[in-house]
């Protein structure tokens, strides 16, 4: 009987394989089709989308938009990461829980100078700087507020001063001064959640002062160098491993293109990467594969927090429950982070199928949203 069953059943396993071969062109075609479409909208001007499909593998990469002497944007393009970063300086603070250097809910002021930390949470009058732990930095829990687009006290926010000083090059000291000078906190830490790049600053340093060395070479040493991640680097701060096959792509903050600004530095341990969708992609699934860290400090990692309808945040991680934002959508999740330049890397489990790249528009942040859904309903319907 079972070999009975077995005669029946191999002939199925290739039947279904022909299936799925035959669908692939299809999926293939819709999806450039999507992509071109998407792309053409009068905001967007360069960008770049990788999907490795791994149930049926299928993997293309997809590039669009041209520099100014003509030549066109590639598949293999460096781009400004955003706050993809974020996972790395999360994943690298992992690592150091793993090797015993400190833990997730050790008082952050215990790795810094008292001097650098001195007054950075005054709330209701009292300083509770000391209260906030490495998790609440990770996980935007700390109360601190944003110093990137939050409206300060005194003065403009940094996104209004770095367009405003272009040739500016920030330190990260310089921008913690930047938060204490105008920015006061919105909550005590641990009782709420308020997505902040000012939290990232304390982990970039907390990692420099345990490693002795800058953020950009620990980077290097524990994530680019063993992942082969070539075309990485710290946007401004380091070169990459090779030079990559054509110049960074251009981003836009609405009209103004802004990808020479000096001042882009603004943004460090939250967001100051430039990479490819290639390289981004295979850190992403290097951390889903175990290759980074241990599976038991991932799950750490997603410790989910409520952010807004239908999204949660981990540890340098977003989750995206579609089913929530939109009822009549499956029940799929994405598991990776969104960037202000409309920049992504999600995982979704289930369809095992890891989706990067960037449409370089901050203005398109929902429409980078709406593409990914967009793909997921092809990527479904090909699974059928």
């Amino acid at each position: 009987m079972k070999r009975r069953t077995l005669y029946f059943l191999i002939p199925a396993m290739f039947l279904l394989q022909f299936l799925f071969t035959q669908s692939l062109p299809k999926l293939e075609r819709k999806l450039d089709r999507l992509f071109q479409k998407v792309m053409k909208k009068e905001q967007l001007h360069q960008g770049v989308f990788r999907l490795d499909f791994h149930a049926l593998g299928f993997q293309k990469s997809w590039a669009y938009g041209e520099f100014k002497n003509g030549e066109k944007v590639k598949t293999e393009s460096p781009f400004h990461t955003a706050s993809l970063g974020k996972s790395f300086t999360a994943v690298t603070i992992t690592q150091l829980v793993e090797e015993g250097k400190l833990a997730f809910e050790d008082p952050m002021h215990q790795y810094l100078p008292e001097a650098l930390t001195r007054g950075l949470h005054i709330w209701e009058g009292n300083d509770w700087t000391q209260e906030i732990t490495v998790a609440h930095l990770l996980q935007h829990r700390s109360g601190l507020s944003d110093y990137f687009e939050d409206q300060p006290g005194i003065g403009e926010n940094m996104l209004t001063v770095a367009l405003e000083n272009p040739d500016q090059f920030w330190t990260p000291q310089e921008l913690l001064d930047f938060y204490k000078n105008g920015f006061r906190a919105l909550f005590a830490p641990g009782t709420g959640y308020h997505y902040t790049d000012t939290e990232y600053l304390l982990p970039g340093l907390i990692i420099e002062a345990l490693e002795q060395k800058p953020l950009q070479e620990v980077f290097r040493e524990r994530i680019f160098s063993p992942l082969e991640m070539t075309h990485t680097s710290m946007h401004l701060r380091s070169e990459p491993l090779e030079k990559p096959a054509t110049p960074l792509t251009k981003i836009y903050f609405g009209e103004q293109e802004v990808s020479k600004m000096k001042s882009l530095s603004s943004d460090w341990a939250g967001a100051g990467l430039q990479s490819t969708a290639k390289d981004i992609s295979t850190f992403l699934k290097a951390l889903f594969d175990g290759k980074l860290i241990q599976k038991e400090s991932l799950k750490a990692m997603q410790d989910w927090t409520p952010a807004s309808k239908g999204t949660y945040y981990g540890y340098g991680l977003m989750q995206w429950k579609l089913k929530e934002l939109f009822p009549l959508l499956s029940d799929f999740t994405l598991i990776g982070h969104h960037g202000f330049t409309g920049s992504f890397m999600y995982y979704c489990p289930g369809l095992d199928a890891y989706l990067c790249g960037t449409f370089n528009q901050s203005e398109f942040q929902k429409g980078s949203v709406e593409f990914l859904i967009k793909v997921l309903m092809e990527l479904k319907n090909t699974k059928k």
